[in-house]
This record gives C-alpha cells, sequence and structure tokens, in this order.
C-alpha cells in the first residue's frame, strides 16, 4: 500500500513541474532578423515561425512598418502591430 502513495505522491510532484512545458506559450515572444541594406535596415518579426511584420529603418527619413493586410498583400503602417517593451535610458 505504501509504494501506490509513494507513486501518486512523485505523481504529483512531477506533474506541475512538467505542465508549464506542455502548455503552448500563446504570449511568446517574437523573434527578429536583421537584414541590413545599404539604403535601409529591415527588421522581421516572426511569431511562431509567421512573419507578422517588417520594421524599416531607412537611413535619411523616419521608420515605418509594413504589415500584412487582409488580401494576403504588405501595406505601410506607421505603427507597429506588435507592441516590443523599448525604454529610453538615456538622452542627449
Amino acid at each position: 500500500m505504501s509504494f501506490w502513495i509513494r507513486k501518486a505522491l512523485l505523481a504529483l510532484i512531477i506533474l506541475p513541474l512538467a505542465a508549464p512545458t506542455l502548455a503552448e506559450d500563446s504570449t511568446a515572444e517574437p523573434e527578429v532578423q536583421i537584414r541590413y541594406g545599404e539604403k535601409e535596415t529591415h527588421y522581421e518579426y516572426r511569431v511562431n515561425g509567421e512573419l507578422v511584420q517588417i520594421k524599416v529603418v531607412p537611413k535619411v527619413g523616419p521608420e515605418y512598418y509594413l504589415v500584412p493586410s487582409d488580401t494576403g498583400e504588405w501595406v505601410q503602417s506607421e505603427k507597429p502591430r506588435i507592441l516590443v517593451p523599448s525604454w529610453k535610458l538615456l538622452e542627449w
């Protein structure tokens, strides 16, 4: 009888530790791939392997975002679709 109790206690201890690895994280942070060009830099944001937005930073001019539209094309947007945490630590 004590064998089954020990086995049940062990399962109760191990199961909560394994549960976070089994659950899919819906708040996954985007993977960012940076591509440098002569006139602009592209930051490609992917979530679960799917490209969700592209941030374009030209050498001259303001940055902008390319986001997918309902028709499957990429359209220009002034605001990002993904909120990436960023803080200004120091400004001159």
